[in-house]
């Protein structure tokens, strides 16, 4: 493992960290033939994203993958961060488009900003709390319809799938869990994500909302590889290598 790339390397000790538990630095170190200063640093900003906690001579996970948090408390944290978000989302659209959203806190937010500037927005969704939100506003919504998940207010299944088929949409307006620039774009359950994944296919654009906290970390189900997004929209400007790989990628970057 010469020459390795520091994302790369943080990357492969996530995945020690997501089979083991925990990981040492140490072993670590012999791993990837780099100090043990090396590994700490790495350490060091894994804990200030949130997924481990260090320890004496190495670090435990701490981030739940498949945690499926109920709507109100997503729609509790980084408040600040999602307002943030929804208010570069306006330049983006035109009056007149189709939207397909998920049940995300911050795509929800966002629809917010949307309806306060856009007029003639049709909205294909299956977030139940957006139907309730938009029942009295301009937008013409069309439900995905489905089986309630109650613990995200989200409508799945075969029957939001086929709907989703039916239609064509100018812009899929998505968001996830976690961000990794060697797993993907990835989310905490199968039925939103597979979804997710075929709104993406039926819109001619797709706009991925994420966080700063949302970057460098992994969640339990992969929805799609960033080839299949066209901009991410951001709150904060992500590091040198994210720029870097982004571009890479032909990925439209705001934040």
């Amino acid at each position: 493992m010469f020459n390795i790339l520091a994302f790369e390397r943080r990357e492969k000790i996530m995945h020690h960290l997501y089979r083991d538990k925990k990981a040492f630095v140490s072993t670590l170190a012999e791993e990837f033939k780099v100090t043990e200063e090396t590994i700490r640093r790495d350490f060091e900003k894994m804990e200030k994203e949130g997924i481990v906690t260090r320890t004496y001579g190495g670090a435990t996970l701490n981030l739940h993958t498949n945690e499926d948090l109920p709507y109100q408390t997503r729609n509790a944290i980084n408040i600040e961060a999602k307002k943030n978000i929804a208010s570069k989302m306006n330049e983006l659209l035109h009056d007149g488009d189709t939207i397909m959203a998920d049940t995300s806190s911050t795509v929800l937010e966002s629809l917010k900003e949307i309806q306060l500037q856009k007029s003639k927005i049709t909205l294909i969704t299956n977030s139940i709390i957006a139907l309730q939100e938009f029942s009295n506003s301009s937008f013409t919504i069309i439900s995905t319809g489905g089986e309630l998940r109650t613990k995200s207010m989200s409508l799945v299944g075969t029957v939001s799938a086929s709907t989703v088929e039916h239609y064509n949409a100018d812009i899929a307006l998505l968001s996830c869990k976690s961000l990794s620039m060697t797993h993907g774009i990835t989310d905490s359950n199968d039925p939103e994500g597979d979804l997710k994944r075929n709104m993406a296919k039926k819109a001619t654009k797709v706009i991925l909302l994420a966080d700063h906290t949302k970057f460098d970390k992994v969640a339990f189900v992969k929805i799609m590889n960033f080839d299949q997004i066209n901009c991410i929209i951001t709150d904060q400007k992500p590091s040198k290598e994210w720029l870097e790989f982004l571009t890479s990628k032909s990925i439209e970057l705001i934040f």
